[in-house]
């Protein structure tokens, strides 16, 4: 990054955070803590209002706010694009600032740069298959309640169905939780937030979701917590190994499949394993395979499989 291009970049970095010391702005930009002295220093040279406080950071004047700058065909692209996800996959609210966003980043562009972001954008398309189902409508609808709820730091209630069943096999229960984050995970929205019932965070998929309320009880959430540098805890590990016949191997590797961990290429096929917390969790998709696929290990799938198999052909 040459100087020029850092310096407006520490302009936008003081005005989007209140304080920012020269320490953290040096291992941002790659450089030295006295490179950053230098830059503070060229930069009130050019009139603008710095504001430096030994021991504590560098901040900007209020009322200060950096003139429109000017994109790149690149950076233009990415904006659009952006938007235009956000129309797909958001709320009704989200979609109309991201349509009315998009008007003003194309209005703000210089012609050339405008002409040639269009041209780039014709060779580009975002599809999402669910955008004006039934299913898809109710996920965004239950993205905008949530939203809400995290705003004004209210609990949620709603009736839950989790994929696999407990113990006593029941899906089905009530939860109250106060929602900590929103995450879009492979194309689903997800749900961070701790719940009442289990006394720790959870996770939950806004499409397994009913009768959503925000409640009237609020809550604050931990200091500590940060939706960007969480993770989850990986409880999956079960190990499911398969083989599958050559003429579907191209077919599982295109998949994306969630539980897919490793896949090994050999003479007459393709050996497989996959990854599950319990292995119901992948059942109707290796029966999907049809007598294309053979469960190898752990021999009490394969019994379960051999089990679900004979009732099937009862059936027939």
């Amino acid at each position: 990054m040459n100087k020029t291009d850092r310096l407006l970049a520490i302009v936008l970095e003081l005005q989007r955070k209140d304080v920012v010391r020269a320490e953290d702005l040096a291992a941002l930009y790659e450089t030295s803590v006295r490179t950053i002295y230098r830059d503070m220093q060229a930069l009130s040279e050019a009139n603008v209002p710095i504001v430096g406080e030994p021991g504590v950071g560098y901040s900007l004047m209020e009322g200060y706010f950096l003139p429109p700058v000017s994109f790149t065909v690149e950076e233009a692209v990415s904006l659009l694009i952006g938007a235009h996800f956000v129309e797909q996959k958001f709320d009704p609210r989200y979609q109309e600032r991201a349509r009315s966003s998009r008007s003003k980043i194309e209005a703000v562009l210089p012609e050339q740069v405008r002409k040639e972001a269009a041209n780039i954008l014709t060779t580009m398309r975002l599809l999402s298959f669910d955008t004006d189902s039934p299913a898809g409508k109710q996920e965004k609808e239950r993205v905008d309640t949530i939203r809400q709820a995290l705003l004004d730091a209210k609990k949620v209630s709603f009736h839950y169905r989790k994929s696999m069943a407990e113990e006593d096999g029941n899906r089905d229960s009530v939860r109250v939780v106060s929602p900590y984050g929103l995450s879009l995970i492979n194309g689903s929205w997800m749900m961070i937030g701790h719940c009442d019932l289990r006394g720790d965070l959870r996770h939950f998929r806004l499409a397994r979701m009913s009768e959503l309320k925000v409640s009237e009880e609020g809550y604050q959430r931990p200091a500590h917590f940060n939706l960007h540098e969480y993770k989850p805890v990986d409880d999956r590990k079960t190990y499911v190994r398969l083989f599958a016949q050559h003429k579907i191997a191209h077919r599982i590797k295109d998949s994306n499949y969630f539980y897919l961990e490793a896949w090994e290429d050999c003479a007459d096929g393709l050996l497989v394993t996959l990854r599950v917390r319990q292995t119901e969790e992948v059942m109707h998709w290796v029966l999907g395979w049809g007598a294309n696929i053979e469960v190898l290990e752990p021999e009490s799938f394969r019994n379960q499989v051999r089990v679900e198999i004979e009732k099937m052909t009862k059936r027939y």
